[in-house]
C-alpha cells in the first residue's frame, strides 16, 4: 500500500488525520439526519452515516495499534510534536459521539421506514451506546499516556497545541453526550470540568499566540515566527516571516497581512 519504505519509528497520530474525516462526517450525518422531515431521507442518511463509520473506526484502530507498537519499541515523540500524543482522543471522543447520534436517530427513523424487524432501531440505538462506553474507556487509557507523555517532555508552546483543542473537544462532547443518555451525574459533571479545562487551553493558547514569539518549528535554516499587531486603523495585522536562530545570520522579509 506505500510506495516508499516506511519505518516504525516513523508513525506518528497525524496519520489519524485523514481517518477522522470520515468518522467526523459520520457524526454530521446523524445530526443531520436527526432534522429530515422526510424519514426516506433520513433511513438513506442514517445508513451513510452508519459507512462512514465503518470505514474510518476500524482504520483508526489499525493506526492506534501501529502507533501503540511504536511507543513500545522507540521513545516518545520529539518536544516540536509531542502535543499529537493527545490525537487518539479524535476519533475515539468522535467515533463515540457518532455512533450515540446515529442510533438516536435509527430509533425513530427505522421503525417509520419499517426497516428490519420491529425492535431494530432499539437494539442499534442500544449497540451504539455500549460501544461508545468502550471506546470512551479506550479513549481514557490513551488520555492517561498522552497527559503522562506530554507532562514528562516539559514541551514549549508552539502551533502544535492547537490539536489539542480538537482532541479533548471531541472527547469531552463523546462524555457529555454518554451522561445526557445514561442519564449520569457522574459524565455530567466530567463533562463540565473537560469543557472548562477545553476553553482554558483555548485560552491559554491565544494568549500565548496574539505577542510575538517564535514557536520552534524548524525549516531548514531557522524558525517560523509570527508577528501579531494592532494597526492605526484597528484592523488585526499579521507579520509573518522567519526567526532565524543566533546560528545562523541573514536577514528575513517579513509580509503584512490584513
Amino acid at each position: 500500500m506505500s510506495a516508499h519504505k516506511t519505518d516504525i519509528s516513523s508513525v506518528t497520530t497525524l496519520w489519524l488525520l485523514p481517518i477522522v474525516s470520515a468518522v467526523i462526517c459520520s457524526a454530521t450525518g446523524g445530526m443531520v439526519a436527526g432534522v429530515l422531515p422526510n424519514p426516506t431521507h433520513a433511513l438513506w442518511t442514517v445508513t451513510l452515516s452508519y459507512i462512514l463509520w465503518g470505514i474510518g473506526i476500524p482504520l483508526a484502530i489499525f493506526t492506534l495499534v501501529l502507533y501503540y507498537h511504536r511507543l513500545t519499541m522507540h521513545k516518545i515523540p520529539p518536544l516540536a510534536v509531542i502535543s499529537t500524543v493527545f490525537l487518539p482522543l479524535g476519533p475515539l471522543g468522535e467515533g463515540g459521539f457518532a455512533i450515540m447520534k446515529i442510533g438516536e436517530v435509527a430509533l425513530s427513523v427505522f421503525p417509520q421506514t419499517s426497516t428490519l424487524v420491529p425492535s431494530a432501531g432499539q437494539i442499534v440505538y442500544v449497540f451504539g451506546f455500549l460501544t461508545a462506553l468502550l471506546m470512551w474507556g479506550f479513549g481514557l487509557a490513551w488520555l492517561f499516556w498522552a497527559l503522562a507523555s506530554f507532562g514528562r517532555s516539559k514541551s514549549p508552546f508552539n502551533m502544535g497545541w492547537w490539536s489539542i483543542v480538537f482532541a479533548t473537544g471531541v472527547f469531552t462532547g463523546s462524555t457529555i453526550t454518554l451522561g445526557q443518555e445514561m442519564p449520569s451525574r457522574f459524565f455530567d459533571v466530567l463533562g463540565t470540568v473537560s469543557s472548562l479545562l477545553v476553553c482554558f487551553v483555548v485560552e491559554f493558547g491565544v494568549d500565548q499566540f496574539a505577542g510575538t514569539h517564535c514557536y520552534g518549528y524548524p525549516v531548514v535554516d531557522g524558525r517560523f515566527c509570527f508577528h501579531y499587531s494592532w494597526d492605526d486603523l484597528g484592523s488585526f495585522v499579521l507579520l509573518a516571516g522567519c526567526c532565524r536562530t543566533p546560528e545562523v545570520s541573514g536577514r528575513c522579509d517579513s509580509r503584512s497581512i490584513n
